[in-house]
């Protein structure tokens, strides 16, 4: 599996050199900490800070994110590892406005001893620092014990709501609101075709037939629940939303959001296909799409295969979705 790379060891502090020198305008790396990352206008007083995070290899999640309506700082860890505490913390104080930090980031052992950690250092410092994990994998866990789902690309949906409550002067118990709300709204299924590899060790993280496919893969290589032959397009699709509304039924007349996210390196045309066949079954049930993000958001370095995220929104979610962001990776303007 080829790759462009140096130093297999130097390639996170190398892409974040890269994007900074790229994106000036938007971000800047704390000199202090390399691996932090955190907004050009850092802190904004008065407005909670939002720090969103975890490893390298999603790009554009989570360095792309930094910016208006969105993040205001990422702490980078390694490849599919967590940041240590060391740079979130920097962080944290780099972003700090004064009325408080939000942490959020997908429900990982490592990245919840680690976030945990810098949280306990920043309140000891006089910062406020809440948690919101990201649950919306709907193939971790039964919905009994949703708490120990992973977060996946609905982390994006989650990221965009609050920062957009953030932005608009929400105070900090009211952007720890948003987040709870929407990621109680939102559930994720997602479709490997092919596998990634790890700069350091150069070798698959997984193992698939060439007319294979695995329903439900984690997007570190974390085994799914179907391993399966590969299916037409429709099918795949048709099997990712019974699964999303067999876990959250959809009533017809409900508002939703819906993100086809691809994994790396899955061409827009089939996410397009994708796209196109959970409208249909969406519209089939009355079931109003209000705003549709098709494409890559967080991926899983080059690997093949996408998901389906569909958040179900009230009032005040689809205002907070579709309010302005300005972000390297991401731009909407209303």
């Amino acid at each position: 599996m080829k790759k462009l790379m140096n130093d297999p060891l130097a390639i996170v502090d190398e892409m974040i050199e890269g994007y900074a020198a790229a994106y000036g305008k938007y971000v800047k790396v704390l000199p202090q900490n390399k691996r932090a990352v955190v907004s050009a206008s850092a802190p904004l007083p008065g407005k909670v800070g939002i720090v969103i995070g975890g490893g390298a290899g999603h790009e554009p999640a989570f360095m792309g994110l930094i910016g208006r309506g969105f993040a205001d700082g990422v702490p980078v860890g390694n490849v599919f590892a967590s940041p240590p505490p060391a740079p979130i913390l920097e962080v944290t104080r780099a972003i700090n406005g004064g009325a408080g930090v939000l942490y959020m980031y997908g429900n990982y052992a490592g990245d919840c001893m680690n976030f945990d950690m810098a949280a306990e250092l920043a309140e000891m410092e006089g910062i406020r620092v809440a948690t919101v994990l990201v649950t919306d994998d709907v193939a971790s866990a039964p919905s009994a014990q949703a708490h120990r789902r992973r977060g996946i690309a609905g982390t994006f949906l989650v990221f965009k709501a609050a920062g957009a409550a953030a932005e608009k002067g929400y105070d900090l118990d009211g952007v720890i609101r948003v987040a709870q709300k929407t990621n109680a709204s939102i559930r994720t299924m997602g479709v490997a075709l092919s596998p990634c590899a790890v700069p350091q060790t150069g070798k698959p993280s997984f193992v698939l037939g060439e007319d294979e496919m695995e329903l439900g893969l984690g997007i570190h290589g974390e085994p799914g629940i179907e391993r399966a032959s590969l299916r037409t397009a429709d099918d795949v699709a048709d099997a990712l939303l019974k699964n999303i509304m067999d876990d959250m039924p959809l009533e017809a007349g409900t508002r939703v959001a819906v993100l086809v996210n691809g994994l790396g390196s899955t061409p827009y045309m089939e996410l397009f296909l994708i796209y196109r066949r959970v409208a249909q079954q969406l519209a089939q049930v009355g079931v109003t799409v209000h705003r549709s993000f098709v494409g890559e958001y967080v991926t899983s370095l080059e690997m093949g295969g996408c998901s389906v995220s569909v958040l179900k929104l009230d009032d005040e979610l689809a205002e907070l979705v579709d309010a302005p962001a300005d972000t390297p990776m991401y731009a909407q303007h209303g």
